[in-house]
């Protein structure tokens, strides 16, 4: 079964007050139980903001060279993410959908490739 990404950036999430945000992590906590019981959960972590970057690092002449804080570049901030193991498309959707009903924030959904032919498959498409 192929592993997903359910993911969403930190700009996609209006502010909340303290007791909507206690609100949120109580029914994302319980679906994340219910993910467990269903045997799909990998792993999540959510509550992540700009403010967390340690650093950003890019490879100059086969070394790494790291910077203090976010890509300058970057328009968008990855908020928070669960990883599911489920049979299909659909299921994924599935899931993405209930967390994204039970944060009422909009969630994207990324399948991981399944090995290195689809990996070669899907770069040879792009270019």
């Amino acid at each position: 079964m192929p592993n997903y990404l359910i993911a969403f950036n930190d700009e996609w999430v209006p502010l909340h007050t303290a007791e909507q945000l206690r609100s949120k992590s109580e029914a994302s906590q319980a679906l994340l139980e219910e993910m467990k019981d269903a045997g799909v959960f990998l792993f999540a972590e959510g509550g992540i903001d700009a403010s967390t970057a340690v650093c950003s690092v890019v490879s100059e002449n086969g070394k790494p060279v790291f910077t203090d804080g976010p890509y300058v570049e970057t328009k968008e901030h990855l908020g928070g993410f669960t990883v599911v193991n489920v049979a299909d498309d659909d299921a994924a959707r599935y899931w993405a959908g209930r967390l994204a009903v039970a944060l009422d924030w909009p969630q994207e959904v990324h399948r991981f490739p399944s090995d290195m032919a689809e990996i070669e498959e899907r770069h040879a498409s792009v270019g």
